[in-house]
């Protein structure tokens, strides 16, 4: 079990099934970074409450909508020009990085400010994930559902 936040979400991402399931949810607005530490507090057992709920997401949906979702824009809108431009492409490879940074930093902030909640209260508790995603419109069920194996797999 990975204990910072950055190198569980490297290693779940890197499980069978988990990355096609993040950009699932992602496609469907659901925010990866929260997702994953969803899944790293329910590894911890840390109880989900309503009010730390709330609080991650808060912490989250600015950085998410000013830093991370504009470096993504602009890589996708990036991709189809950077396969015939060299130069594009390298600059989109920079994009791509920094957004990468983005999201790093994102899960640094939400470590910090879970980090102070006491674990093994809430084992068996998988909530987390469901409430976390609960932002997102007509979100993909079964894409949670394949998160949720892939995490924990061990």
């Amino acid at each position: 079990m990975c204990a910072d936040l950055w190198s569980f979400a490297l290693s779940t991402y890197a499980r069978p099934g988990v990355e096609a399931a993040c950009l699932r949810l992602q496609a469907q607005g659901a925010d990866v970074c929260l997702l994953l530490c969803g899944a790293w507090l329910e590894r911890r057992g840390v109880a989900r409450l309503p009010e730390r709920v709330v609080a991650l997401q808060q912490l989250a949906r600015p950085w998410r909508t000013r830093v991370v979702d504009p470096l993504r824009e602009v890589r996708v809108q990036w991709r189809a020009l950077a396969q015939q431009d060299a130069q594009l492409a390298e600059l989109r490879r920079q994009v791509k990085a920094l957004e990468l940074e983005a999201e790093r930093a994102l899960l640094t902030r939400l470590e910090a400010l879970a980090k102070t909640w006491p674990t093994n209260e809430g084992k068996g508790q998988y909530e987390w994930l469901e409430d976390l995603a609960s932002e997102a419109a007509d979100l993909d069920h079964n894409a949670l559902q394949q998160l949720r194996v892939g995490v924990t797999r061990t």
